[in-house]
C-alpha cells in the first residue's frame, strides 16, 4: 500500500510506517503546488497529510478516486469535506490527546503575555527604547481571582481551565454542545449560554473544533457584548475571529487585549495593524510545536495508516460510521 505524506514527519512515525512494511511517497520539496500535490494525491492510497492549506473536498475526491483513507497530522478536521469522504467510505483519522496540553500551554502563554503586554515590552528591548521607568506607562492587568471563560470546553479547554485554576484561582464559565461533568466536578466550571459567557468573561478562550456555520462567530457584535477589560485569546482556528472588527474593538478599548496563535487569514499578513498594538501577542501557530506532542502526533497518524492496511478500524477515526455502512 502506498502512502503519501505531504512533508516530512518526526521519525518514529517514519519508522512504524516502514516496519509496517508500507511504501512511503514523500516529496523532495515540502512547498507543493496545488497541482503537485494534487498529483501526487492521485497516485497513492492513503494520504498522511500535515497542515490544512488544501481542502479534501468535493473536487478532491471526484479528481482522487483511487484514495482510500486520510490520516491528518492534526486534531482538527475542518479541511476535509466530512460527507464527501462518508459517500466514498474513506475513513478519516485523526491526532487527539496527544498535543492538549501543549496547545493549552500556548493559550496560557497568551493569556499572561498579554495581560503583562509582554511581547510589546520585549519589542523595546530589542528597539533599544528601554527608557527611563515610567509609573503609569503600558500598564498591564494581573490574573487573579478573575473569569476565564471557555468556548469548546474539550481536552484543550479543560487543560487551559486547569492551569488558570491552579495558578491563578480563576473562576471558569463554559459554553458548549454538551455539559462537561468532570470541568464542574474537579474545577468548579459553570456551564452557561454564549451570551453569559461573552458578557461575564475577564478572560475569553477559544477550544472548539471549527465548522463553517461559525465563520467569524466574534465580530463587533460580540466584542461590543465583552467587558472593557476582557482578554481574548484563539489558539483553535483563526476562521473564529474577524480581525478587522477585533482590531476596532481593540482600539476603541471596547475590549482590553488579545492572544492569538491562528489568524484570518494564516498566514497573517505582515502589515496587520494587529502587530502594532501593544496589547496584542500573535504566534504563528505553534499550539503543537513540542517534541512531545509533534511525536505523538507521528505515532497517532502511523497507527492509523496501520490499522487501515491491516483492514482494521482506525483507532483515531474522526468519521466512525464508515464503518457501520459495511456492517
Amino acid at each position: 500500500m502506498k502512502v503519501f505524506i505531504n512533508k516530512n514527519i518526526p521519525e518514529t512515525g517514519i519508522t512504524m510506517l516502514n516496519e509496517a512494511g508500507l511504501e512511503i511517497i514523500l516529496p523532495e520539496e515540502e512547498s507543493l503546488s496545488y497541482e503537485e500535490w494534487l498529483n501526487y494525491c492521485k497516485n497513492t492510497d492513503t494520504i498522511l497529510s500535515i497542515g490544512a492549506e488544501f481542502k479534501y473536498d468535493k473536487n478532491f475526491f471526484e479528481a482522487c478516486p483511487d484514495v482510500r483513507a486520510i490520516a491528518l497530522y492534526s486534531v482538527g478536521f475542518d479541511h476535509v469535506d466530512i460527507k464527501e469522504a462518508n459517500s466514498r467510505n474513506i475513513p478519516v483519522g485523526n491526532t487527539p490527546d496527544v498535543l492538549s496540553k501543549a496547545t493549552s500551554d500556548v493559550a496560557f502563554l497568551l493569556m499572561q503575555s498579554v495581560a503583562r503586554r509582554a511581547s510589546y515590552n520585549f519589542q523595546k528591548v530589542k528597539d533599544g527604547n528601554w527608557g527611563a521607568f515610567d509609573p503609569l506607562h503600558a500598564l498591564g492587568q494581573e490574573l487573579y481571582g478573575k473569569t476565564l471563560g471557555i468556548y469548546g470546553l474539550g481536552r484543550i479547554g479543560f487543560e487551559m481551565a486547569k492551569k488558570s485554576r491552579k495558578a491563578f484561582d480563576m473562576n471558569i464559565l463554559y459554553h458548549n454542545r454538551h455539559r462537561n461533568d468532570e470541568a464542574e466536578r474537579e474545577l468548579g466550571a459553570t456551564y452557561v449560554s454564549f451570551e453569559e459567557l461573552v458578557a461575564n468573561s475577564d478572560v475569553l478562550s477559544i477550544h472548539a473544533n471549527y465548522t463553517p456555520g461559525q465563520k467569524e462567530l466574534f465580530d463587533r457584535f460580540v466584542f461590543e457584548k465583552m467587558k472593557s477589560g476582557a482578554i481574548f485569546i484563539n489558539t483553535a482556528r483563526g476562521g473564529f475571529q474577524n480581525e478587522k472588527d477585533l482590531y476596532d474593538a481593540l482600539v476603541s478599548k471596547q475590549i482590553w487585549g488579545a492572544g492569538l496563535d491562528v489568524t484570518n487569514p494564516e498566514p497573517m499578513l505582515q502589515d496587520n495593524p494587529l502587530l502594532e498594538l501593544s496589547n496584542v501577542c500573535v504566534l504563528p501557530h505553534i499550539g503543537s510545536a513540542t517534541m512531545e506532542a509533534r511525536n505523538g502526533m507521528a505515532r497517532r497518524a502511523a497507527e492509523n495508516i496501520i490499522a487501515f492496511s491491516k483492514d482494521e478500524k482506525m483507532p483515531y477515526c474522526v468519521n466512525p460510521e464508515v464503518y457501520d455502512q459495511h456492517s
